[in-house]
């Protein structure tokens, strides 16, 4: 056997396999745990083995590449070629007994199930990551979000201030309006005159009503009307502050879905508290 030649076998029922480290020049075997190990974790082994290792890959006898999230029991199914640094090595893997039906099907349901234990005892440290991610995250968004909080809270009084003035000289206007007719009425002419005069006022504000309803294709509602110039006022204040809206409203639902993320994630291992508690008990 040469030393360059990248070898499998099997001992104890586990895969071995061997390889010459390129920058040691030594001969180090490696042992897969076939049922839960995937390709980028052997790949990753071997570069922690020798950091001289700048590129790790495997192909199939064909030429495509194998993904890293392959199933090492997948891989050593058939022939492959593994290729490290500048170097191919074609790698044969030896031919397994075959089983029985029965024992097959014994095997293929204890791999299930050492699967599923594998999975069960690493489901918990990655939610646990999962939301210390998501915690980190969130402090992040707050304080981003803080200086933005502050200079929307200014631009929104200055906005609701300048739109009750609006309202108060709408107001004094009406009322300076409803004093002019009726001193024109009472003292000046007669409602004979002054008839006509309030009909093409009342006519003009009608004509005001429907030209505000063609311009925004809502009712003149005096609520909605008020929220409208309100916010008019806030988005002009906004622009002459340099006040990003949409970057402002972006970190708010990237907040929100991080929030949401996190009180899932949180009730998911809330739900697996009881069933940690019996499997302790028993």
């Amino acid at each position: 056997m040469r030393m360059t030649e990248v070898t499998v076998n099997y001992r104890h029922g586990l895969p071995i396999i061997t390889l010459t480290l390129p920058t040691r020049r030594e001969r180090c075997q490696f042992a897969v745990k076939p049922v839960v190990a995937t390709v980028g974790m052997f790949l990753q082994d071997i570069q922690k083995e020798d950091k001289g290792i700048v590129r790790a890959e495997v192909f199939a006898t064909d030429g495509s590449k194998v993904s890293d999230a392959t199933l090492m029991e997948v891989l050593l199914m058939n022939d492959f070629k593994l290729v490290i640094n500048n170097t191919t090595y074609s790698v044969s893997t030896p031919v397994k007994d075959k089983l029985s039906s029965e024992r097959a099907t014994e095997m293929e349901d204890i791999k299930s199930l050492v699967h599923r234990l594998f999975v069960a005892l690493h489901l918990e440290d990655h939610q646990i990551r999962k939301e210390r991610e998501l915690l980190q995250k969130l402090d992040h968004l707050k304080e981003q979000l803080i200086p933005l909080e502050q200079m929307k809270a200014r631009i929104m009084d200055s906005a609701d201030a300048k739109t009750s003035r609006l309202l108060w000289v709408g107001l004094a206007l009406m009322s300076t309006q409803g004093g002019a007719l009726a001193w024109l009425t009472w003292w000046v002419y007669s409602w004979d005159i002054m008839e006509p005069v309030t009909y093409f006022i009342t006519y003009g504000s009608a004509m005001a009503f429907y030209a505000y309803f063609v311009l925004t294709k809502q009712d003149y509602i005096y609520p909605s009307a008020k929220d409208r110039q309100l916010l008019h006022y806030f988005y002009r204040k906004s622009k002459a502050q340099h006040f990003n809206v949409e970057q402002y409203n972006k970190l708010k639902e990237e907040l929100a879905e991080a929030e949401e993320s996190l009180k899932r994630l949180r009730q998911a291992l809330h739900l697996r508290l009881p069933v940690q508690e019996i499997t302790n008990k028993d």
